[in-house]
């Protein structure tokens, strides 16, 4: 469904990503895990547009996508929700639903379905649905930061770092969510700090080490390599 090939992306002078090649196919949550500084949160940008990658391709179901805007990329089926949620403080849960769904192509469910599905997800944001996202607990912000990507129908979820900040209750409701979500069909590539949760939920991982892919493998043998567990899982 997704493949990257030779990405590189540079912040100026420096470049972050060096030469990054991975694959997310029909059905799977792939997982990109590391340290903080990596390049994962990075490597969603280019793919989402919102940063131009300096070399290399991304395809997207057969069709090279590099180099469209980000509202293109939306259309064509990739949702991106990004770390730190970039919610309006003074928006609505309903106006950022609205928002979301503004880029959904003409095939999406209608309106008022997505809107009800998403809160079938998460209940508190139907309860919360006239208030300001402001206003709103870290928890619920994350839920509504997630809704709002749904909201454009997407094939291709990326999810980048959804658990940081949040109380494990609240994790735990998120990664219910993320298995739903795949559960209803929808591709997820996730970039998440807490390692031991992304590689239970995913079926393949890539470790990012330094802007290059150092390890690939299925998510539970990563869970049992030697190096993934001293460096990322303290054992």
């Amino acid at each position: 469904m997704l493949k990257v090939r030779g990405l590189r992306v540079r912040y100026g002078q420096r470049e972050a990503v060096h030469g990054l090649d991975l694959e997310v196919r029909a059905g799977e949550i792939v997982t990109l895990v590391g340290s903080n500084g990596a390049g994962k949160t990075t490597t969603l940008k280019a793919i989402s547009g919102v940063l131009r990658a300096s070399a290399g391709t991304v395809e997207f179901e057969g069709r090279r996508i590099d180099g469209l805007p980000p509202h293109a990329i939306i259309e064509r089926g990739i949702a991106h929700v990004p770390e730190g949620r970039l919610l309006f403080k003074d928006m609505t849960v309903l106006e950022h639903l609205e928002l979301g769904a503004i880029r959904a192509p003409r095939s999406a469910p209608a309106y008022r379905d997505r809107v009800q599905r998403a809160f079938e997800l998460f209940p508190k944001l139907e309860e919360r649905k006239d208030q300001r996202a402001g206003t709103m607990s870290g928890g619920e912000q994350q839920m509504l930061a997630i809704a709002r990507g749904l909201m454009s129908a997407p094939k291709l979820l990326m999810l980048d770092e959804p658990s940081l900040g949040l109380a494990p209750i609240v994790v735990d409701t998120l990664a219910d969510a993320i298995r739903n979500l795949h559960a209803a069909g929808i591709v997820i590539l996730l970039v998440e700090q807490r390692v031991d949760m992304a590689l239970r939920l995913a079926d393949r991982g890539y470790v990012v080490e330094t802007g290059r892919i150092v390890l690939d493998d299925r998510a539970e043998a990563l869970l049992e390599n030697p190096r993934v567990k001293e460096a990322y899982l303290g054992v």
